[in-house]
């Protein structure tokens, strides 16, 4: 057996080693390590319970408004106000919400993953120019004609006026971006006028013409070149904490646009929250896991046994993938009649199971739909916005209180977690996207998802171009998961 080291792992955000043990040309073991502990958590602990939606927001800048919505929600229902949310500021949360997806997702499907699938060594002219700064296994596992490495490639670049596009979006209601100033406990701290919701709607047509033109033709391409990796990278157990809620609460998971659940072997159940917890049995952390709220845990890199700086979600004491993959699962289960026969005719089209959405293929399928869908609801919660009542509502901060707050980054699962003692904040625990996918094996011995999907992956070569492919799937920010 040899073992094939991939430090680090490129065109992710943040810092992850992949070990891969390898017999018989195949991944018979993998671990999966992320590195730069970062302490948010530790920084929270004996500040003011408002610091905490401020300060998560840097967790990361990619995905900075879902712990920002993750802890708005955490904190309001910590103070007993988060079933009363005005709609205009519920609305609003999920259009600046709704805009960081679209950008997530063409981020991931341009810009991080499809490299790994161009030759770029063919082309000539000014995309040769551009090529040379860019790095590419792709050539490896060549599919794509040249005429279609040539298209992907000029898409490559209009994604990035398209990213813009969409942060604008989302700075024109959120006040800026990355890290914005408008999401607070009880609503938004900015009501727009007329010309803002002008200028989202006419930059939310523009994005919209690029995806259904540009963007998912290109996913169907991958889609039709690449159908055995409909294959690679299975996992079994997919979870959501379901996102974008549709009514006055921002706690209620039944009522939201991707709804909440769990999968297991093919079979959907309710989420029941308190059967999540964390072990550390492979990570650098003493004290010990368990509950979020009852969690002791502190930086340790001495731990015995311990191998990455991700803690390791479970849930039932399993691991469950989280992302795109899951949300379109519980929308087949649960979610909206339309969507839901929407995405099986395009599943019998494209002659594929539900189960096969849990794989590398699968995972761009699925965000490729999430985009074309949000981007139409996107429009229509604009169109059924009232400005002439109120975005927010007062609080009052307890002296004594713990709340949790659950929603999903264009990622995956996160939730955020307080307990408050004499109006400052006692313990803060956070659980984001990649700390589920990423994370290392628990005290029973049961790898991550990631280190799950890796196993049978095919290691032609060097060994890194189907792991690669595997790894970034799952759009990795270990930013998040390390935080």
């Amino acid at each position: 057996m040899r073992t094939i080291l991939v430090d680090p792992v490129t065109r992710i955000e943040g810092h992850l080693k992949i070990e891969l043990r390898v017999e018989d040309g195949k991944v018979h073991e993998a671990y999966s390590s992320g590195g730069l502990y970062r302490g948010i958590e530790e920084i929270l602990s004996g500040r003011h319970p408002l610091d905490a939606q401020r300060i998560t927001t840097r967790v990361c800048g990619v995905c900075p408004l879902a712990h920002s919505l993750a802890s708005a929600y955490c904190l309001e229902n910590a103070f007993g106000i988060g079933g009363e949310i005005p709609e205009a500021g519920q609305l609003l949360r999920n259009l600046i919400h709704g805009a960081n997806f679209l950008h997530n997702h063409l981020l991931h499907f341009y810009h991080l993953s499809l490299l790994d699938y161009l030759d770029l060594s063919r082309l000539s002219g000014p995309l040769a120019d551009l090529a040379g700064l860019l790095s590419s296994d792709g050539g490896e596992d060549t599919r794509f004609s040249q005429e279609e490495t040539e298209r992907l490639l000029d898409h490559y670049i209009q994604a990035l006026e398209m990213r813009r596009k969409a942060h604008e979006l989302e700075a024109l209601f959120a006040g800026k971006m990355p890290h914005d100033m408008a999401i607070v406990p009880g609503g938004v701290t900015y009501k727009p006028g007329l010309a803002e919701v002008a200028a989202y709607r006419f930059r939310l047509r523009e994005l919209r013409d690029f995806l259904k033109s540009v963007y998912w033709p290109d996913v169907l391409l991958f889609l039709e070149r690449y159908r055995d990796h409909f294959q690679l990278g299975r996992t079994r157990n997919l979870l959501s904490y379901g996102g974008f809620p549709l009514g006055s609460s921002s706690a209620v998971l039944e009522n939201r646009l991707f709804p909440a659940g769990v999968v297991e072997d093919g079979g959907y159940r309710p989420l029941v929250l308190e059967e999540i917890t964390e072990s550390v049995a492979g990570s650098w952390y003493s004290g010990t896991g368990g509950r979020p709220l009852e969690s002791t845990l502190r930086p340790w890199p001495q731990a015995q046994g311990g191998y990455s700086w991700l803690k390791a979600p479970r849930y039932q004491g399993k691991a469950y993938e989280v992302g795109p993959a899951a949300r379109v699962r519980m929308v087949l289960a649960k979610g909206e009649q339309r969507l839901q026969t929407w995405i099986r005719g395009m599943l019998r089209d494209l002659n594929i199971s539900e189960e096969e959405l849990s794989s590398v293929a699968g995972r761009h399928l699925a965000r490729g739909i999430e985009t074309l869908y949000l981007a139409q609801k996107l429009e229509e919660w604009l169109d059924s916005l009232d400005l002439s009542g109120l975005v927010a509502r007062p609080f009052v901060i307890p002296d004594q209180a713990q709340g949790m707050g659950l929603t999903e980054a264009a990622r995956g699962a996160v939730g955020h977690w307080i307990r408050i003692e004499r109006k400052k904040i006692a313990h803060y625990q956070i659980i984001s996207p990649t700390t589920w996918n990423a994370s290392p094996r628990d005290e029973k011995g049961v790898p991550g998802p990631i280190e799950q999907a890796l196993v049978g992956t095919p290691v032609p070569g060097e060994g890194r171009l189907f792991a690669g492919r595997v790894v970034r799937s799952f759009d990795p920010c270990l930013a998040c998961a390390v935080h």
